[in-house]
């Protein structure tokens, strides 16, 4: 994996800690789950050239 993928992965997944504090842990997963997808096709979308 190269640097740019994995520092917003890191980023966003201490946010989720920060914020997710009262959450319960199927929550965290879910929400965990949506953020990498966004984050993939982020990455995806920038990579095709728009």
């Amino acid at each position: 994996m190269q640097l740019e993928i994995i520092v917003p992965v890191l980023m966003g997944c201490a946010l989720l800690w920060w914020v997710g504090g009262g959450m319960s842990w199927t929550t965290r997963l879910v929400v965990t789950a949506v953020t990498l997808v966004v984050i993939v096709i982020v990455v995806l979308f920038e990579r095709s050239g728009f």
